[in-house]
């Protein structure tokens, strides 16, 4: 009985449900339109130019530069929002990462960087922290190379294995990249130092177990299960989210969860039924795919689907491919709602448009946007943050499933 008590005490000890503060910034594509930059940035770091540009300085076979693989990258960093800190090396040196359920690798700046989007000390923009091999005790060199390609930006580095911690949570030898190439302005632009990836293991450029499945192997979550809580952009509470890792947090969401399979395990891809506009079915009425990502603020889908969708919503496009509301007509415009496993998860007008301040003037901008990504089971749609700062997502690797609940948040 004394050693059945030990043992339940252990396992208890071991494995820990961590709670990861998430901090909100203005996202790139913010930042470059304030500083008049925007447009240039869009015409220079297309896909295609970029294809051109940087593919012959990546290692032969790269996944990330077939096609239908950088399309969707664009939109994470483009308009990512949302990171927190973790620790990497021992003694611990500190990063802030986006947690990117749209990829599955994790990387940092090296202390090797040559770029200018690592910052030096006496450079004009905000310094990232890079990290130094020879200062950690536990780090253990790997020799291989990587590259990845963002469509808006592309790395190049070299792998390791060092200890990992994220609040009080450790894992032990966790593979990762360091970044000694960065083009393009993105990274140069970017609040945040690295990317952590929580995507399958098939979708990951760097060899190795992506962290999760890193945690899962050395048992030291409680369940395989991680959740994610976003605020609302007019939200004064502190943080600004959170990432439940090991579980899910029944206070911060109501109702019951709606289970949904994962249809293709390397994005956290589930079956969308269709879209409906004003409750009129208007887009894949025979159902779609669609991929639940933390990485990227927009909600998008196909060419064609997301042009209707705008003229439905009453939204203009701009020079450069974006589209504008009048800001007066928000409460006149429909519902949009997406269907999934049979459920309805309706968004207001409120609730889809982004809303920006320039000097004294507020401009609105729909959060739909178009972008045509090709997987085996047709094209995709990305529920991005729009969507999850309504819906309470929950990410279970061990049934493969993802759960959404209605989002609890604070009356304002």
């Amino acid at each position: 009985m004394l050693s059945l008590l030990f043992l339940l005490l252990w396992t208890w000890t071991s494995s820990a449900l961590i709670r990861v503060p998430l901090s909100r910034v203005p996202s790139i594509r913010t930042q470059l339109r304030a500083e008049g930059l925007l447009q240039a940035f869009l015409k220079d770091h297309s896909p295609d130019i970029f294809n051109r540009r940087f593919a012959q300085c990546f290692p032969p076979g790269t996944q990330s530069l077939k096609l239908g693989r950088s399309s969707e990258k664009i939109y994470n960093f483009m308009d990512a929002q949302y990171f927190g800190e973790i620790s990497l090396g021992t003694p611990a040196q500190n990063f802030s990462v986006i947690f990117d359920t749209g990829s599955s690798d994790l990387w940092v700046p090296s202390s090797y960087c040559v770029s200018q989007a690592c910052g030096t000390a006496h450079s004009k923009h905000a310094l990232h922290r890079r990290f130094k091999a020879f200062e950690s005790k536990t780090f253990h060199h790997d020799g291989r190379t990587f590259g990845i390609h963002y469509g808006s930006g592309h790395l190049l580095g070299v792998m390791g294995r060092d200890t990992l911690k994220i609040g009080d949570l450790t894992a032990l030898n966790q593979e990762f990249g360091e970044s000694v190439y960065e083009p393009g302005a993105t990274f140069v632009t970017a609040k945040f130092d690295g990317v952590l990836g929580l995507g399958y293991a098939s979708l990951a450029e760097i060899l190795g177990n992506p962290v999760f499945d890193n945690m899962l192997a050395q048992k030291i979550v409680e369940e395989p299960i991680f959740s994610f809580y976003l605020t609302r952009k007019t939200s004064t509470s502190n943080p600004d989210g959170e990432l439940l890792l090991g579980g899910k947090d029944e206070a911060l969401f109501s109702g019951p969860i709606n289970w949904l399979p994962v249809t293709a395990k390397g994005y956290w891809q589930i079956k969308m039924d269709s879209v409906a506009v004003q409750g009129v079915s208007s887009f894949c009425p025979r159902g779609c795919q669609a991929i639940v990502d933390t990485g990227t603020s927009l909600i998008a889908g196909p060419t064609n689907d997301i042009l209707s969708l705008q003229q439905l919503i009453g939204a203009t496009p701009t020079s450069i491919g974006e589209f504008l509301i009048d800001c007066a007509r928000l409460s006149s415009l429909p519902h949009v709602t997406f269907i999934l496993g049979g459920t309805e998860y309706t968004l207001t007008s409120e609730q889809y448009v982004r809303k920006e301040t320039f000097g004294n003037k507020e401009l609105c901008f729909s959060g739909f946007q178009a972008a045509d990504i090709v997987s085996p089971e047709g094209p995709l749609w990305i529920l991005g943050d729009v969507f999850l700062t309504e819906y309470y997502s929950i990410f279970d690797k061990g049934q493969d499933r993802v759960g959404f609940a209605r989002a609890k948040h604070a009356i304002e």
